[in-house]
């Protein structure tokens, strides 16, 4: 196959390439650049063409995996924008910067991780549960809450299901992320009850009062209508899952810090083929910048795409959700992190893009491209929905 290596003029190269592994290959040459190819041997050039084949299909393959809903193949933590370099950038910007240097997630102490079960039956009806708490005792909502240290977004959906409504379930999808800052996520999955039984008022606890499925939302007095729209996409969902993304269950995966992945696609207009950018500042993989704890994810992804294109950006979008690689550390502290991958469409033609150096693009072979592209429509990736206020659920 053909690819085009798309980077700074200096560093762009036509190169063909066949399917083979050459990971010992690909060591040797980390560290050697374009600019030294005339300084060294005839059997060099061929050697360097297998590293690039390395990188591209390491990234294709990652694109792969991560269109199935899958953890991707990587040896290490990358991150190539930290919170320190933010700050060096606003500070030359003449800007005293007011976010953290470094930032360490600890569940329930710094960062709040929530999920919520929207769980549907064959007459449409919805789970819901009567709360016990004192603030909000005898309101209805989604059995929902804060994940507890050591535990991964389904187990902690299926312990908040079976404790305050009786129900054993498996979890088969997200159906949505929101965040309401850079360490307040709420993770919504969906599923299919599997056992147990529905709590009665006479299995009342401090969890719940009782559970039913509800057909009318309107005959209850709710804790807080932020659950509508939830609702509404899983109801939408269990009536044409053949229209909708794929499966994507949570990546049980320990991250260290609050972390966001990017897939950048772009179309080239010389052959209308899908590019992805890819970071070369280390091991040739997809951009990561590290979340901005106090400032929202726009935020966090703007100035990141700032660092990468320069002040005049593309128009873009965030897309979705591809996947979330998160699980939680016990004690709390030592992997509190977490990793979202989100799709960033450009609106523009690859030619007319400039980069900054350490970026460069990677053509996908035809159909990958245009599976890829088809996670552009409606309803076939999962939404992430930046809310300026957060509602708590304790």
């Amino acid at each position: 196959m053909t690819q085009i290596i798309k980077g700074p003029p200096q560093k762009r190269a036509l190169v063909t390439v066949s399917v083979q592994s050459c990971a010992e290959e690909a060591a040797e040459l980390q560290s050697v650049s374009f600019e030294s190819l005339s300084s060294v041997g005839v059997e060099r050039p061929s050697r360097i063409l297998k590293f690039r084949r390395i990188r591209m299909d390491s990234i294709e393959g990652n694109i792969k995996l991560l269109l199935q809903g899958k953890e991707i193949e990587e040896s290490q933590e990358f991150c190539d924008f930290t919170l320190d370099d933010q700050n060096e950038v606003t500070a030359a910007k003449g800007v005293a910067p007011s976010s953290p240097a470094e930032f360490t997630p600890i569940l329930k102490d710094n960062v709040c991780f929530i999920v919520a079960a929207v769980l549907v039956n064959s007459e449409g009806q919805v789970l819901m549960m009567q709360e016990a708490k004192s603030s909000c005792a005898g309101q209805w909502y989604l059995p929902a809450g804060r994940m507890e240290p050591g535990e991964s977004i389904v187990e902690a959906a299926k312990r908040e299901v079976l404790e305050e409504t009786g129900l054993e379930v498996d979890i088969t999808t997200l159906l949505m992320v929101e965040s309401a800052s850079g360490s307040w996520f709420r993770f919504v999955v969906t599923g299919s009850v599997t056992g147990g039984e529905l709590k009665t008022p006479a299995c009342a606890d401090k969890e719940s009062l009782q559970a039913k499925w509800v057909e009318n939302l309107g005959e209850l007095s709710l804790r807080g209508n932020d659950i509508y729209p939830l609702i509404q996409r899983a109801k939408q969902y269990w009536e044409n899952q053949e229209s909708w993304h794929p499966l994507v269950l949570p990546v049980t995966r320990p991250h260290t810090r609050l972390l966001m992945r990017l897939v950048i696609a772009i179309r080239k207009r010389v052959n209308n083929r899908v590019c992805v950018l890819t970071s070369d500042k280390t091991a040739t993989h997809l951009p990561v910048t590290e979340i901005n704890p106090v400032r929202s994810l726009h935020s966090t992804l703007r100035k990141y795409m700032t660092e990468i294109f320069g002040s005049d950006l593309p128009p873009h979008r965030p897309q979705g959700v591809l996947n979330v690689e998160l699980q939680t550390s016990s004690p709390r502290g030592s992997h509190d992190g977490l990793c979202i991958t989100i799709l960033v469409p450009i609106r523009k033609a690859l030619e007319e893009v400039p980069l900054i150096d350490k970026y460069s693009w990677v053509e996908l072979p035809k159909p990958l491209g245009e599976d890829l592209l088809n996670r552009m429509g409606k309803n076939m990736i999962v939404p992430l929905n930046v809310i300026r206020v957060a509602t708590l659920i304790n």
